[in-house]
């Protein structure tokens, strides 16, 4: 008799570091200052090795003083071997971006007329934080030829869904992002997830989906991909 086993799910490897040299620029989005670290710092820092000449627009929408001062250090930190940087923190009002989404969307409007990245990293559609759905929406209607990876954040919400898309990222990335996260964010250190095990268990995880190598991997959701 035939096999009724179901088949294990297949996966294609992309060369992913050679999509990275040949990126010459890459946009990354954060509602808030260490949104981008969380969702894909330790990628970052995969293609800066890969792309010595990458230029990076780094954009943080919500911030006060205090934190615009730890975004901006951890951002020059992440970003030390970018060939340029832009980095950017902005001030919209936190949980209210929906409320005051005219002013952000003209915001992306001159964000898109200066900007034509090869990949621009943001939050995922599906996130049930206001903040994050709205800047993925308008990087979606804003950056319509660009590779768009939506990364997750772990929340209260317990909303993290079934990426396809992982990046492979070997243990000593993986460090150096969470040593920056803890390094930079002193003012995160008294929320009950901000620690280190809570960023190793997500990456381990992520890893265990895609098998990588190291055991570790940063996971996103590509709604579109074309091969050329």
């Amino acid at each position: 008799m035939p096999s009724t086993a179901m088949p294990s799910t297949a996966m294609f490897s992309l060369d992913f570091d050679g999509l990275a040299a040949r990126t010459p620029t890459v946009l990354l989005l954060g509602a808030h200052c260490d949104d981008i670290e969380i969702g894909c710092g330790a990628t970052v820092l995969r293609l800066l090795e890969a792309n010595p000449q990458l230029e990076v627009t780094w954009v943080v929408l919500s911030s006060d003083a205090g934190r615009e001062t730890e975004a901006k250090e951890s951002a020059d930190a992440f970003l030390a071997s970018a060939a340029r940087r832009d980095v950017r923190v902005e001030t919209f009002r936190e949980r209210y971006f929906p409320f005051v989404g005219a002013e952000i969307k003209e915001y992306f409007d001159d964000l898109g007329r200066e900007l034509d990245p090869g990949i621009v990293f943001t939050h995922r559609a599906a996130d049930m934080h206001q903040d994050h759905r709205l800047l993925c929406e308008l990087a979606r209607h804003t950056f319509r030829n660009s590779l768009l990876l939506e990364y997750e954040i772990p929340k209260f919400e317990g909303d993290l869904g079934q990426p396809n898309f992982f990046v492979h990222v070997d243990a000593r990335l993986c460090e150096q992002k969470i040593g920056y996260l803890t390094k930079f964010f002193p003012s995160q250190h008294d929320k009950h997830w901000f620690t280190e095990d809570t960023f190793w268990s997500l990456l381990r995880i992520r890893g265990i989906e895609s098998k990588a190598p190291s055991g570790h991997a940063e996971a996103f959701h590509c709604r579109k991909l074309v091969a050329g």
